[in-house]
């Protein structure tokens, strides 16, 4: 465990961080990484300078964390719900997704843009929630986390288009415009983009078969009703 880690154990403690990581959140979001000063943070997070180095040691350590943070909560809420069906699981790992992003767009926007630049550091983060994102999927798509090459570029190529939509989508509902679509129907859409992508990678690739969709499920289950006196 780190110092910062060891200075963030008690309750007031962990209140505090989260407090910080929260303004962090935002401002590092809205203006460049190298335009805000620990002078201008600590203004606008109304502590003393000294409370952030305190805790993070220095700016780039404040970063990193804002980032990690923001990184944990996102793989958390797209990875819950592990004893679904496989089909079910994968919708609600979208819906996960797409529901930290309309909630969180500040941060949202950090992890998917990597905020700094071309930070190496900071994109090897962003790299691997990616990863993480995709073997999500694969998980509730086949029961596995690894994945043939093809199959993985052709789930990467879907991660990058969500990313691109869900950076749109929020940036539209930030901005307060009103014709968008809500979660439920964008989750539905990315969904079938999914569904397309899963059917294409079982031609390539026939082991991995794409799940059924709860309706064939549902047909699977009644099929096999008469044989074991299920419902």
């Amino acid at each position: 465990m780190n110092n910062s880690q060891q200075r963030g154990t008690t309750g007031r403690s962990q209140v505090r961080r989260a407090e910080l990581i929260a303004t962090g959140r935002k401002l590092f979001a809205d203006t460049s990484y190298d335009a805000l000063s620990m002078d201008d943070i600590a203004k606008q997070a109304g502590v003393a300078k000294g409370l952030i180095y305190y805790y993070f040691k220095s700016k780039r350590g404040y970063y990193l964390a804002i980032v990690e943070d923001s990184v944990a909560e996102l793989v958390a809420r797209a990875g819950g719900e592990t004893d679904l069906p496989a089909a079910e699981r994968v919708r609600r790992t979208v819906d996960g997704y797409l529901h930290y992003a309309e909630h969180h767009h500040a941060a949202y926007r950090t992890i998917v843009t990597g905020g700094v630049g071309s930070d190496a550091e900071v994109l090897a983060i962003r790299d691997a929630v990616r990863e993480e994102l995709v073997a999500t999927i694969a998980e509730g798509a086949y029961g596995h986390r690894t994945l043939p090459p093809i199959a993985r570029l052709a789930l990467v190529g879907w991660l990058s288009s969500v990313e691109g939509i869900t950076l749109e989508w929020t940036g539209a509902l930030g901005a307060g415009a009103a014709d968008q679509p809500d979660r439920d129907r964008l989750g539905a859409l990315l969904v079938r983009q999914l569904r397309t992508t899963l059917n294409v990678i079982e031609e390539f690739v026939p082991e991995c078969p794409a799940p059924p969709t709860p309706e064939e499920a549902d047909e699977q289950r009644d099929d096999l009703a008469p044989v074991t006196g299920g419902p």
